[in-house]
């Protein structure tokens, strides 16, 4: 598996390389191991320098965020297949074969792993879980994770299965796809650029699977904590984005649907005593109306394209949102799976 680099995005991680990098190490033998830093301010890269010094270091020249951070990063390695790994992830003994296999397919562009959570390591992680799906209003959820709600893991989802996106968490994807795509969209910053380049990906025709057999243990909000209204504004606009970009149908009914949904997600904020969120949705919504002309041009751009396939397995044709608050379902295996694209 020399064919693969491992790639750690960091910023002021220094407290996470101290406690996961050493496993990745460990049972990484045969791989590349590169940090990749956004202009930390932290002493990052003088412990990877003293206490680490197989650890192969690029240094970014702004921080970028994540979609910029790898994109400047993976300019610079050589390599068939980059392993995108959360600075804050526990690695665990022969992680990387079940992954290797799969990649080796024709058809696959990337895998992931089951990620479970570090604090509860019976219990599915929020990004990721056992890999993503998206429903007919392209709200994203996982097998083992709907929402906020995340299953117990007893092996119920161990099967490896086609998905229709892959966390950046953890991501094994072949190096030539990532660039040809262009890699991810740095008008994201961070949060959902993954899902974004996994559905132009698909577009082409490639495939993305979850692998359970390989394990690993996710910290999770390591950089911005899941409740922060900054994550909340970073995924209410991105969504937006990535629906304008890759929605083929008549683009102004589906962002108006978005719209109102979006608009109740405020008041609902705002009725739990939650006002910054309400004010991260708003502040989403008026930057994605002033980027709008831009990502137009990127629709027009991908429309263009004129992709001969599209493979949308993992498309829920329902809704996820009905689902979860009106049907009371809280596991994904409670799901229609007639509604599933196939």
């Amino acid at each position: 598996m020399n064919e693969i680099a491992i790639v750690i995005l960091n910023y002021n991680g220094k407290k996470h390389l101290e406690t996961f990098l050493p496993t990745v190490i460990r049972y990484s033998s045969s791989c590349r191991i590169i940090v990749a830093d956004n202009q930390s301010t932290d002493d990052s890269l003088y412990f990877l320098k003293e206490k680490f010094p197989i650890v192969e270091i690029i240094q970014n020249t702004e921080n970028g965020g994540f979609a910029k951070g790898y994109n400047d990063a993976l300019k610079q390695v050589d390599a068939k297949f980059y392993l995108l790994l959360n600075s804050d992830i526990e690695v665990t003994s022969g992680w990387l074969d079940p992954l290797y296999t799969i990649i080796q397919s024709e058809d696959v562009a990337g895998c992931q792993p089951k990620v479970l959570s570090y604090a509860n390591k019976s219990v599915f992680e929020h990004a990721g879980a056992a890999g993503g799906f998206l429903d007919r209003n392209y709200f994203p959820f996982c097998r083992g994770r709907i929402f906020d709600l995340t299953e117990e893991d007893r092996g119920q989802y161990d099967t490896v299965q086609e998905i229709f996106w892959a966390t950046g968490a953890c991501m094994l994807i072949k190096s030539e796809i990532f660039h040809a795509v262009g890699g991810f969209d740095e008008d994201f910053f961070a949060h959902m650029e993954e899902i974004d380049m996994c559905w132009r990906i698909k577009k082409m025709g490639y495939t993305f699977k979850v692998v359970p057999s390989s394990v690993v243990y996710h910290v999770g909000g390591g950089t911005l904590a899941y409740h922060s209204p900054t994550k909340t504004y970073l995924n209410f606009r991105n969504s937006l984005f990535m629906i304008t970009k890759n929605y083929s149908g008549f683009l102004g009914v589906k962002i108006f649907y978005r719209l109102l949904l979006d608009g109740i997600a405020g008041v609902l904020f705002l009725l739990k005593g939650s006002p910054l969120h309400t004010i991260a949705v708003l502040k989403a919504h008026r930057d994605f109306y002033l980027k709008l002309p831009l990502m137009l041009q990127k629709r027009k751009k991908m429309k263009r394209l004129h992709f001969p396939t599209q493979d949308l397995v993992g498309m829920y044709r329902g809704s996820i949102l009905w689902a979860r608050y009106f049907k009371g379902i809280l596991k994904y295996s409670e799901l229609n799976f007639r509604l599933f694209k196939r």
